[in-house]
């Protein structure tokens, strides 16, 4: 396949790095649309980036990429008359950033391939940051033809790719990515309340954990960088965490597996919910750790 035109639909704190990393180097046309007009002006100025209505984006591109919150908005994108089924041409390959639940995955993906188009499910983890250096890693499922034509493209946006199977595989595996990510945090978090209430400062508690078996990425990155710097600007809301984690414990059901840590986990998002935290940064969750343990769920 000959690349030539690459769209990016959803240009919020993820999609914002992704087209400003594919337009690097000027190896591709990068045409790109968000329904929020603020964040489309954001990137008026990008050289080799073209904000571009969707059903344009459909006829030229050879490839999109979707970085918008859920499955719910790609449909929207796809069905709409103005949309990608109504304009593409056949061969096109979508690739979903988004963290979305298996089945439905795998529903989009019978739609598309109605239409002529492969439609991959490409977990992605990374953040905002490593989307900004063109740093992510991504977990594919779906056509794997469709990805190995395809795969030089994710190169201008990842650092690792992993074809790990047929469609839904991409989004399975994310969500079990985001629970032991978002499980670890917060038990990062439960530990350094404790070491603070005890008199040890956080910091000292981290720097133990950085070199010993407690490392993970929370206390390598996130409470060096966001929290213990005061600065709260992990650029991910506990909405987001909230939704991963209800996802990933309705797929533990679903396979009738254990889901304890997941509980636990969305337990204390649940807490936050209930304070009106939706919209919050996630690092906040560390500094208003004790109100919202106490929180009673509505």
């Amino acid at each position: 396949m000959t690349i030539e035109t690459i769209g990016v639909v959803g240009l919020g704190n993820i999609g914002n790095g992704v087209a400003k990393s594919l337009a690097r180097g000027g190896k591709w046309e990068v045409l790109a649309w968000d329904k929020d007009k603020n964040k489309q002006q954001a990137l008026n100025s990008v050289e080799h980036l073209k904000i571009t209505p969707l059903n344009k984006i459909a006829r030229k591109a050879q490839v999109i990429f979707f970085v918008v919150p859920s499955t719910k908005e790609i449909l929207e994108c796809l069905e709409d008359d103005n949309g990608i089924f109504a304009n593409a041409r056949p061969g096109l390959v979508i690739y979903d950033l988004t963290t979305s639940y298996p089945v439905d995955s795998r529903a989009v993906c019978d739609k598309a391939s109605k239409h002529h188009i492969y439609y991959l499910d490409a977990g992605t983890s990374g953040g905002p940051y490593k989307a900004d250096n063109g740093k992510l890693l991504t977990m594919v499922g779906g056509e794997r033809q469709a990805f190995l034509q395809t795969r030089s493209v994710l190169e201008a946006i990842c650092d690792h790719i992993f074809y790990v199977g047929d469609s839904g595989a991409g989004h399975t595996l994310k969500l079990l990515h985001n629970i032991v990510c978002h499980a670890t945090t917060l038990a990062t978090a439960e530990a350094g309340h404790m070491a603070e209430k005890a008199g040890i400062p956080l910091d000292v508690m981290i720097d133990v954990f950085n070199v010993s078996n407690a490392r993970s990425y929370a206390s390598e990155f996130r409470f060096p960088n966001h929290i213990i710097s005061r600065t709260w600007d992990g650029r991910s809301r506990i909405f987001n965490l909230h939704k991963d984690i209800t996802m990933g414990k309705k797929l533990g059901q679903s396979l009738n597996a254990d889901t304890t840590y997941t509980s636990a986990t969305l337990n204390i998002l649940d807490k936050a919910m209930a304070l009106s935290m939706e919209e919050k940064d996630y690092t906040l969750l560390y500094r208003d750790f004790d109100k919202i343990r106490h929180a009673k769920i509505k």
